[in-house]
């Protein structure tokens, strides 16, 4: 991380920062976050092994997912969205949805941003929710 001494501007790089298993074969590597001074969003990167699925979910604030890498299926109200790289998404708050790696061989890449710091994931199936920022202190991946 490179931090500008006057403007406290960030360039991240994403391969030296830590990153969180996740379930569902998906590891997250949180870039801007309050930690950095945001005040008003969070960002970070999502890898997808092979094959791999989150399970459906909703946030509290709105979301934009950026497919960086690999082929995506995004399950939404019913429907199944097959995106190609580049592809982008908004989702409003409280929708459920998640996202799939479509590839049995490749990995599958994403950019999310969350349009609040305090951004929170509620699982479908269950009810349970948490913050997204205390998703990001569990356990590092290796």
């Amino acid at each position: 991380m490179t931090k500008g001494r006057i403007t406290g501007a960030v360039i991240l790089r994403p391969g030296l920062l830590k990153t969180y298993e996740r379930t569902g074969g998906a590891h997250t590597t949180p870039l801007v976050s309050p930690a950095l001074g945001a005040k008003v969003f969070i960002t970070g990167i999502t890898s997808f092994e092979p094959n791999a699925a989150i399970a459906f979910h909703s946030h509290n604030c709105e979301e934009s997912v950026v497919l960086l890498e690999g082929k995506a299926a995004l399950d939404i109200e019913g429907c199944e969205h097959v995106l190609q790289t580049l592809d982008t998404t908004w989702i409003p708050p409280n929708v459920s949805h998640r996202f799939r790696n479509l590839s049995e061989i490749d990995p599958m890449k994403i950019l999310w941003i969350y349009g609040s710091i305090d951004a929170s994931r509620t699982l479908t199936e269950t009810g349970i929710t948490k913050s997204i920022s205390a998703e990001q202190q569990e356990t590092p991946a290796c």
